[in-house]
């Protein structure tokens, strides 16, 4: 009776620790996807009338940005309306 008690006591840590880390990693990468958009709006939002960091710093920055750089290309040349493409890129509504 009472390993069976520990047993789903075990059972049940588990299952929250289980459904705490999952929370975590997802709200990991939705931290990461909105850090993305915000470094891609810093060095790309001049394009939307944002000021645009000193070009010394932006040219510094450029290329840890190349990931981003190639899914915005990409998803611009796909699409009939560029500009609402870009804007979804970067994640504004």
């Amino acid at each position: 009776m009472s390993n069976k008690i520990v047993s789903k006591i075990k059972n049940f840590i588990s299952g929250v620790e289980y459904v705490h880390r999952d929370q975590a990693v997802s709200h990991t990468l939705w931290e990461e996807r909105e850090l993305e958009n915000i470094f891609t709006l810093l060095l790309m939002g001049s394009f939307s009338g944002i000021p645009a960091p000193p070009a010394f710093i932006s040219a510094e920055l450029i290329p840890l940005l190349t990931h981003e750089l190639k899914i915005f290309n990409n998803r611009a040349e796909n699409s009939f309306d560029t500009l609402a493409e870009m804007t979804g890129v970067l994640g504004i509504d």
